[in-house]
């Protein structure tokens, strides 16, 4: 199948009132668990690069996502995730990817305007979808760190989205990046999301959106990881989530605990092996598991 646009993607999904799963890579085995999931699963994905998979992996890891995303029978968008800059969406875009987020939540409104709507001038021309970030989320995702949220305006939502004439837009209701979302009780902001929501009509994107799974957690500690108190977003809240307007949701963290996971429980029962294959398979199933399961919550099993 042809690499597809995240247009496309967005659109269906908004029309069949589910999600697209949007999953970070950083090497050849976590392409390869979405990739498989998402054939398993028939079902949609973005196969997202951020600007810090790029620079440990290069030009190189996005070229090995599109030729996965050319071979396979499912529809695959190839996604720049927090693009910082309108030069790195500009490279992406020019070398092949089907989607691209420029990230300019961090800077006063005008400029966030003003970057966006560059990127936006470049992508069109190509058919390469373009989301943007309004509000931030609070915690670190390689690059991008923020101390604290700062949630999405619905008035300003609507004013970004026409200036802009963006293709999605990711949106801050309370989710964070990392492992340790929630101090208390998990909670997103869903008055504000259905406000958004009627006062834009584009698809929206929730970032920061893993469910860190106890199990996935339990795992990796038994096996010598320490990861305390971690507190992802519930399923039931994702869900919630979609139907007000929400089709587009990242997951990152979760990936990156069962990869962990995996790893550890391997070489703790298997401590003369040395093989990097042997080693990482399991990671792969780990990971790939995820993937099926984030899948059917968002509700875009068998939407391929």
């Amino acid at each position: 199948m042809v690499l597809v646009s995240g247009k496309v993607l967005l659109q269906k999904a908004k029309k069949g009132g589910y999600a697209v799963g949007a999953f970070n890579t950083n090497n050849l085995e976590i392409t390869k668990a979405i990739i498989a999931a998402a054939v398993e699963s028939d079902a949609p994905v973005f196969l997202q690069l951020s600007s810090g998979a790029l620079k440990y992996g290069g030009f190189e890891l996005a070229g090995l996502a599109i030729a996965f995303a050319r071979k396979v029978p499912v529809p695959v968008a190839v996604h720049l995730d927090h693009g910082l800059s309108f030069e790195l969406a500009r490279e992406c875009i020019s070398f092949g990817f089907s989607s691209v987020m420029i990230d300019g939540s961090s800077l006063p409104f005008a400029k966030n305007i003003a970057v966006t709507k560059k990127v936006v001038s470049v992508a069109h021309k190509r058919n390469v979808a373009v989301e943007a970030e309004l509000g931030q989320l609070r915690g670190r995702e390689d690059e991008v760190f923020a101390a604290k949220h700062s949630y999405t305006d619905p008035h300003a939502a609507a004013k970004f989205v026409k200036q802009t004439k963006v293709g999605s837009l990711a949106v801050a209701i309370g989710t964070s990046h990392g492992a340790y979302k929630f101090k208390g009780n998990p909670q997103l902001d869903l008055k504000r999301l259905s406000e958004i929501a009627a006062a834009v009509d584009v698809p929206l994107v929730l970032h920061g959106a893993s469910s860190v799974h106890s199990s996935l957690v339990a795992m990796a500690n038994k096996y010598g990881a320490k990861i305390s108190n971690a507190k992802g977003v519930p399923e039931q809240q994702i869900r919630k989530a979609i139907k007000l307007g929400i089709c587009k949701v990242n997951e990152d963290t979760d990936l990156r605990i069962a990869f962990a996971a995996a790893v550890r429980r391997f070489l703790k029962e298997n401590p003369s092996a040395y093989d990097p294959r042997e080693i990482l398979l399991p990671a792969t199933e780990a990971m790939k598991s995820v993937v099926m399961r984030r899948i059917k919550v968002l509700g875009s099993e068998n939407k391929a």
